[in-house]
């Protein structure tokens, strides 16, 4: 029988007995307007999510492009309010709700984790709920909204091999039923988008085309320096929020795990929907 950690009789999710190990996932969640855009393909590959990732996490960690702080930050809360982190768009959007139980157990434990692997501070923000990085995919991947969710910040200041090791550092969550994802763009450069339906220019294609193959190639060394290794790798991603998710990903999985491209489309022209499953190698 499996001894289990809580923190009070509500939240009893957390399992310390050992279960088979969760995959990690980068998801590229694009633009919001995938929330009510039901021609963006994306939408359609997240609704079949449960079809093909049959086992059911006991909660959810998202690291998203969206929430950028100085040191490494969790949110501890009860239940998550819907973030509108996004402007101008239809108003219909702003009606919507996601609002999922949070994961003060699990937020507790990235804390342990991160702080026994050298990231000496880590904050906890009680009042954050989820941001549309976590939301919009999670809508379609789990509409029920019953599944805990945690979210961890990104630090922008920093470099991918920083959130390479970050994700190191929670690699044991993979065996306790924790579903790790980065929500992020795998190209995120919001002033070249062109209407949807336009032509992919090739400074896009180039950095997605190279990313696809560093990573299918287990070549995340290179991956970390993508800013001087891959092609057009500033022009991409001139803010490093949505990328940095990837290398947090990546490093939770281990680094002779094998990626796997799970879903490719375009949208706007040079927004990528790429996204990649991280599976360990036995």
């Amino acid at each position: 029988m499996c001894l289990l950690h809580s923190l009070n009789q509500k939240y009893r999710f957390f399992s310390i007995c050992k279960r088979g190990l969760m995959d990690t996932v980068y998801i590229s969640h694009g633009s919001p307007m995938m929330a009510i855009d039901e021609s963006i393909p994306a939408r359609k590959f997240l609704k079949t999510w449960q079809q093909i990732f049959k086992e059911r996490p006991k909660a959810i960690l998202v690291i998203s492009g969206h929430w950028d702080t100085k040191e490494p930050t969790v949110n501890v809360v009860n239940r998550n309010d819907t973030i509108y982190d996004f402007y101008g768009f239809p108003k219909s959007m702003y009606k919507l709700k996601y609002t999922p139980p949070g994961a003060p157990l699990l937020a507790k434990r990235v804390k342990e984790l991160l702080m026994a692997n050298g990231f000496k501070r880590v904050h906890e923000d009680k009042t954050r709920g989820v941001d549309h990085g976590t939301w919009v995919p999670l809508m379609f991947m789990y509409p029920e909204a019953d599944i805990p969710v945690c979210q961890l910040s990104v630090q922008t200041d920093r470099d991918g091999t920083y959130h390479y090791n970050l994700g190191k550092a929670l690699a044991p969550l993979r065996e306790e039923g924790i579903l790790i994802m980065g929500s992020g763009a795998t190209t995120h450069n919001l002033g070249t988008m062109q209407p949807s339906g336009s032509p992919v220019p090739s400074w896009a294609l180039q950095f997605d085309t190279w990313l696809k193959n560093a990573l299918l190639e287990g070549r995340y060394e290179d991956v970390n320096h993508y800013d001087s290794r891959a092609p057009y790798g500033r022009m991409a991603h001139p803010w490093p929020d949505h990328f940095y998710p990837l290398h947090v990903a990546m490093g939770a999985a281990g680094e002779n795990a094998k990626a796997k491209l799970v879903h490719h489309s375009w949208d706007n022209g040079t927004l990528s929907y790429a996204s990649y499953q991280f599976t360990a190698r036995k």
